[in-house]
C-alpha cells in the first residue's frame, strides 16, 4: 500500500488546475468552453449508487433498516429484469449469505483494487484535470484517463481498465474497457458478478442544487447515510457533480442499464485513507493470497 500512496502523492504534485488549454486533437476546445470538474466531491450514502425511477436500472436492496437499503446485510434484488438468470442466482446466493449472517468476501473488505461501478461506493473523490489526462482518487484507490485518445486495438485487462475521455458540451464522458477479474470479482456489493465484455460509459456533469434534488433524494430513499457524512454541510445548496452512467455486458446482462451518483461540494480536507491488505476469507475462514505487482497497472 504505500507504493499505493506514493503514486497517489505524485499525481496530487503534478497535477495542475482544469481547463488550462484545449487539447491537440481538438483545438477548437478552448480553456473556456471546459467544464471545471476538479476538486474534491461528497457523497453521504453506501452503497451510493441511485438507481433511476424508471427504466433498466442498478438492483436495489430487498433487505431494508428503517424504509431504506440495510447496509449491514447486503440482499441484492435478484428478480431485477436486467439480470441473466446465471447472474441472477449467483446474486441470490449472496444475499442468502447475508440474511444468514455471514459477510462473504469482497473487493472492499478485502481490500482488493474496486472495479466500476463498484467503487462508487467510496464516498469521496479527488478529481484533478490535466489537458492530456484526469486524475480521480476514491479515497485510496486511483484512477486514470487519458484525454481524446482511442482505445487500443487490444485492451490489456487492468483492475480499473482502459479509460479513455472527451468533452461534450458541459460534459465530461469516460468510456471504461478491460477491467480485471480479481478473486472477489462483483461490480456492486451484492455479488452481481461481470465479464471481459464490461462496458462502462459515465458521463459527468456539474449542476445546481435544484437539477441535483432529483438523484439526492433518489439516493436518501434507496441507501444509508455513511458513518463519514460530517464532511457534507446538510444545508449546502451549492453546486454538484452528477454522474450518469450506464453498464453494458451481454455475458451477464439482458440489456445495458444506468444510474446516477451524485456528489456535492464539503470538506477540503483530503484525509489518508488506508486499506492494508485482508488476508482473511471471511467465507472459508481461511487465508487467501493478497494483491501484489512489481510495478502500476497503468
Amino acid at each position: 500500500m504505500r507504493l499505493q500512496r506514493d503514486i497517489i502523492a505524485l499525481a496530487l504534485a503534478l497535477a495542475v488546475p482544469a481547463a488550462l488549454a484545449g487539447t491537440p486533437s481538438a483545438p477548437s476546445e478552448t480553456a473556456g468552453s471546459i467544464p471545471d470538474l476538479s476538486g474534491i466531491w461528497w457523497h453521504p450514502f453506501l452503497p451510493g449508487m441511485e438507481p433511476l425511477a424508471s427504466g433498466p436500472t442498478a438492483l436495489r436492496n430487498l433487505s431494508r433498516r428503517n424504509g431504506v437499503g440495510n447496509y449491514d446485510q447486503l440482499v441484492g434484488d435478484y428478480t431485477n429484469p436486467i439480470l441473466q438468470p446465471w447472474a441472477a442466482k449467483v446474486v441470490r446466493k449472496f444475499g442468502e449469505l447475508s440474511k444468514a449472517g455471514v459477510t462473504y468476501p469482497s473487493p472492499a473488505n478485502q481490500c482488493w483494487p474496486e472495479p466500476l461501478p463498484y467503487i462508487y461506493k467510496n464516498t469521496g473523490l479527488l478529481l484533478l484535470q490535466q489537458p492530456h489526462e484526469l486524475t480521480l482518487i476514491y479515497n485510496h484507490e486511483l484512477r486514470k484517463v487519458r484525454m481524446d485518445a482511442p482505445h487500443p486495438a487490444t485492451v490489456t485487462p487492468s483492475w480499473h481498465g482502459d479509460s479513455v475521455g472527451h468533452y461534450e458540451g458541459d460534459s465530461l464522458v469516460i468510456d471504461t474497457l478491460g477491467q480485471k477479474h480479481g478473486p472477489f470479482a462483483m461490480l456492486d456489493l451484492y455479488g452481481t458478478p461481470y465479464s471481459d465484455k464490461l462496458h462502462v460509459v459515465e458521463r459527468y456533469r456539474v449542476i445546481d442544487y435544484e437539477e441535483a434534488k432529483d438523484g439526492l433524494e433518489r439516493n436518501a430513499k434507496e441507501n444509508m447515510k455513511a458513518g463519514g457524512a460530517q464532511e457534507l454541510d446538510p444545508s449546502y445548496r451549492g453546486k454538484h457533480l452528477q454522474v450518469f452512467f450506464t453498464v453494458e455486458d451481454p455475458n451477464v446482462f439482458t440489456t445495458p442499464w444506468s444510474a446516477t451518483i451524485t456528489y456535492a461540494r464539503g470538506s477540503n480536507e483530503w484525509r489518508e485513507s488506508v486499506c492494508p491488505e485482508n488476508p482473511h476469507d471471511y467465507l472459508t475462514h481461511r487465508d487467501v493470497e493478497v494483491p501484489t505487482a512489481a510495478k502500476p497497472d497503468f
